[in-house]
């Protein structure tokens, strides 16, 4: 279903120095200004393919991601960013690859498994877009299910990754000195290979799999940081799907 020419998607460029290079930057600005606080970094680590599923409240999640993760990313990019000729130079060069989201999928579908295949770790945000309150899987809401697709015919397994804290980012005070930001990474164990992902019955039950577990991990996360559950608006949806997951904790957090 997915084979295709060698020559179908026009940058299948692996990251490779510029990407190391491009990340020194932001590490030295993170360290200058942000207090980061991790969890799980070893679940990233595991080497071959790898499907790296990020919540999604800021554009500087992957940048987030990438200064804490030591494995090179080839990041799934919306076909918007690559408008911008300069911004589009440094994607492509930081192994970057993109996806049309009101056109065809399967050319991002037929790289990313070829990549998966190849030993890459793939950065996908299954949300699709920077959402927040009730529109985040933090909270519930429906995932896309073109992770689903490349797990099932990579055979490549998902690491969630929560990301808090990243969209005061776009504010001034996190990035003066004296440490004032704070960023909290929580890096889930590897959900294996859903191999109903071929099916489109299958793949609306692996994303229900995967909404659920973001939430869960969503609360795993505040709860070893010792932040309040409601460091973002907490859903309707969202206390349904913790109801079946843990009834206990619900009552706790009230």
């Amino acid at each position: 279903m997915f084979s295709s020419p060698s020559n179908s998607y026009p940058w299948s460029q692996s990251p490779g120095w510029f990407y190391t290079v491009a990340g020194i930057p932001w590490r030295i600005a993170f360290w200058f200004t942000m207090r980061i606080k991790t969890h799980g970094l070893e679940n990233a680590e595991l080497p071959g393919g790898a499907l790296i599923a990020v919540s999604h409240l800021s554009h500087l999640d992957p940048v987030v991601v990438s200064a804490v993760v030591k494995r090179r990313i080839s990041w799934v990019s919306r076909k918007e960013f690559y408008q911008c000729r300069p911004m589009r130079l440094i994607l492509q060069l930081g192994g970057a690859f993109q996806v049309d989201r009101q056109g065809s999928a399967l050319p991002t579908i037929r790289e990313g498994i070829k990549r998966l295949k190849r030993g890459e770790m793939v950065g996908i945000f299954p949300e699709g877009e920077v959402v927040g309150g009730a529109e985040s899987m933090l909270h519930g809401a429906a995932a896309k299910r073109g992770v689903c697709m490349l797990s099932a015919y990579s055979g490549c397994p998902i690491i969630p990754v929560v990301v808090l804290g990243s969209n005061r980012l776009t504010e001034l005070e996190p990035w003066l000195p004296a440490k004032r930001g704070k960023l909290w990474v929580y890096v889930g164990r590897p959900i294996p290979t859903m191999a109903h992902g071929k099916k489109r019955k299958g793949r609306a039950t692996c994303g229900r799999e995967l909404e659920q577990a973001f939430v869960k991990l969503y609360r795993e996360a505040c709860d070893h940081f010792g932040l309040s559950w409601d460091i973002a608006p907490i859903s309707a949806k969202a206390d349904h799907v913790l109801d079946e997951l843990a009834p206990e904790k619900k009552e706790t957090a009230a």
